[in-house]
């Protein structure tokens, strides 16, 4: 191994500071490595690198209140992956979605575990945001959140833990998670930080 590899290496362990054999296995893997160590900085995404981003993800996680050590463990492996592969995204137009960067993890991380909440939240992480979407494009009366309701009903507490987790880092925009928050009927709302001053003007 050269001293180029290994510094990745201690990089990605350094700031994931891996906690289970899985974990473990999956920081050292190159194709993972890869996704981890892609980005730029961005808008959503200052911060650049995948790998930074886990660890705000990560350090939302851990101020979460009233968590069980279970979920903890889940939120902590859907963070690891829901984005090591944006690197391998389609970016075609019209997009090919057999591509997205949530199913490709979601593909991947099977081979690993058959936690369905895990899985499904991995693969519809960002799916809660282009909802918010499309109802601020074509306001509708039908909740545009029914379909993935039924996608995610089984582990909605546990996706909405994520999204908020998910969405208060960086500079992303705290509208979606506002929306969410007040529409997804049968979840429990938590505070873990206050909502960025400029949500205020994407309401």
């Amino acid at each position: 191994m050269t001293d180029r590899y290994l510094h990745k290496i201690d990089f990605i362990e350094h700031l994931i500071r891996p906690e289970n054999d899985l974990e473990r296995k999956l920081v050292v893997m190159p194709e993972f490595r890869k996704g981890l160590l892609w980005g730029e900085p961005r808008f959503g995404h200052p911060e650049g690198k995948v790998v930074l981003h886990v660890r705000e993800v990560l350090d939302n996680i851990e101020i979460l209140p009233n968590l069980s050590s279970e979920n903890r463990d889940r939120l902590r492996l859907i963070a690891i992956v829901h984005d090591t592969f944006k690197h391998a995204e389609s970016r075609s137009r019209p997009r090919d979605w057999t591509k997205r960067h949530g199913l490709l993890a979601r593909q991947f991380l099977e081979g690993y575990t058959s936690d369905s909440a895990v899985l499904d939240v991995i693969e519809t992480h960002d799916d809660a945001y282009y909802k918010w979407l499309a109802q601020r494009r074509r306001p509708s009366p039908h909740s545009q959140l029914d379909s993935l309701l039924s996608r995610v009903g089984h582990c909605l507490q546990l996706y909405y833990l994520f999204f908020k987790c998910d969405t208060q880092t960086g500079d992303k925009i705290q509208a979606p998670l506002r929306w969410f928050e007040q529409v997804a009927e049968g979840i429990e709302v938590v505070k873990i930080k206050p909502f960025w001053p400029w949500e205020r003007i994407w309401r």
